[in-house]
């Protein structure tokens, strides 16, 4: 068999325009950007959960890390060979309504263990997202534009992220006020319990948003010698990402690295301005959320467009210098501002670093699609996704958590555990990227020779 390019019929049979493309990748990250909001609220609510439920930091540390990232990257295994075999549309509409159920019941959740296990829900629908929309998007546009697109689709990051900052800090520092609401057929619960349900029932409707999305015709199949499109068997598949292990390796390492800067700062940069600077969730929910709508999707488009420039002039491994550029600039700037005395200062370093960080976030996912068949797509993604956040989802709000209760022994040196966190991850994401960059260009064009 080998790589050609060929359509699979039983995607739309129109040939689909460059305005909707963009329209889906439009839809993509609006419902990516929900995922964020579902998944960082938790970050603003940290006070409240330590009271009401007698956690710790590292119990903290684990809700907003393991619990999720656990099943969302056991189950994104299963759900990436769906991807590459099912209706990947119909998929993401299933994801959504799942997500946004578990989301609601952690209002309800009167535990540690009922609050983790909401959690995991919520993990297990988010994984439907990603390898279904990294796959759809990698056959709505050519390689040349393909980095734009994911970074655009990826923004959802930072729009979720700041939403969930502006939106939720500013519903806690109203409820705060009334300690307990009666909720018609909940009942009465504490008010901050409140904020899951108003960010969970939204997901109806982005449900419906996604259902307005066309299923696209299969590009770059995999094709017999007489030129048949043909299905992978699940060992074929493995066999294909085996042939590009050190892409693979190299990449995901390196965003492990990337996500534990990137998750570590959003799990615990709010309760960073509240122990440090006594910040109320809402004014520490405002700041941070202009920073990251800002500075965090221009960082993205950057990337983007830089990663496209050099695709477009023959360097292979653009996305990866990509990717060494962001770790530079974040190595240099972002531990400093979580350590100067001053909250202005903190904010005027930060907005920089939160540009350099977010660089690379949607380029490396478009340079995993660039050296892939079709077919293959969907389960490398998951793959990816699988060491992402199992690694940089579940050991960026962990560490800083750890530090805190058994290096320091103080919350308030919460600034401190975030620098050393930001450190550790932008070191080794630079050498892991650095490293690859033979390998990538290798396979790149093993990917184009065929």
């Amino acid at each position: 068999m080998i790589p050609r390019t060929a359509d699979d019929r039983s995607g739309s049979e129109a040939k689909t325009s460059t305005g909707y493309a963009w329209w889906v990748v439009i839809a993509l990250t609006a419902i990516y950007t929900l995922s964020f909001v579902d998944r960082q609220i938790l970050g603003l609510l940290v006070p409240s959960i330590k009271r009401d439920l007698g956690v710790s930091d590292t119990q903290i540390g684990l809700l907003q890390g393991l619990a999720f990232s656990l099943f969302y990257t056991l189950m994104g295994l299963p759900i990436g060979r769906i991807a590459d075999r099912w209706n990947r549309r119909n998929l993401i509409v299933g994801g959504i309504l799942v997500w946004s159920l578990f989301t609601t019941l952690g209002s309800v959740a009167k535990s540690f263990l009922l609050l983790f296990l909401t959690r995991i829900g919520v993990g297990v629908g988010e994984a439907t997202l990603s390898p279904a929309g990294y796959s759809m998007l990698s056959d709505y546009f050519p390689k040349q534009k393909l980095g734009v697109a994911i970074s655009v689709f990826y923004m959802g990051v930072f729009i979720g992220s700041s939403l969930a900052l502006l939106v939720g800090g500013t519903t806690v520092d109203m409820l705060a006020r009334t300690p307990f609401i009666d909720v018609p057929v909940l009942g009465t619960m504490a008010s901050w319990r409140l904020t899951f349900v108003i960010v969970g029932l939204p997901g109806v409707l982005f449900a419906l948003l996604a259902w307005t999305i066309r299923e696209p015709i299969r590009r770059n199949l995999l094709a017999s010698a007489d030129g048949r499109t043909t299905q992978l068997s699940f060992g074929e598949g493995v066999a294909q990402i085996r042939i590009r292990w050190q892409s693979v390796a190299g990449i995901s390492l390196g965003m492990v690295c990337q996500g534990m800067i990137t998750y570590g700062l959003l799990a615990w940069i709010p309760t960073f301005f509240q122990r440090v600077h006594h910040w109320s969730p809402g004014q520490s929910g405002r700041a941070l959320a202009a920073i990251l709508l800002t500075f965090g999707c221009l960082g993205m488009y950057l990337g983007g467009r830089l990663s496209d420039r050099w695709q477009k002039r023959g360097v292979r491994e653009g996305p990866l210098k990509v990717a060494v550029i962001s770790a530079i600039g974040t190595l240099l700037l972002m531990p400093v501002a979580l350590m100067v005395p001053k909250p202005e200062w903190t904010l005027a370093l930060l907005a920089p670093a939160l540009c350099f960080d977010a660089l690379a976030m949607g380029t490396s996912v478009a340079a995993l699609q660039h050296i892939f068949p079709n077919q293959v797509r969907g389960q490398v993604s998951a793959l990816y996704l699988f060491i992402l956040n199992l690694g940089g989802g579940s050991l960026g709000p962990l560490l800083p958590g750890v530090f805190n209760d058994y290096l320091f022994h103080n919350p308030n040196m919460v600034g401190y555990s975030l620098a050393i966190t930001i450190a550790i991850g932008a070191i080794g994401m630079l050498i892991a990227f650095r490293s690859t960059y033979g390998a990538y260009r290798t396979h790149y064009e093993m990917m184009k020779a065929a």
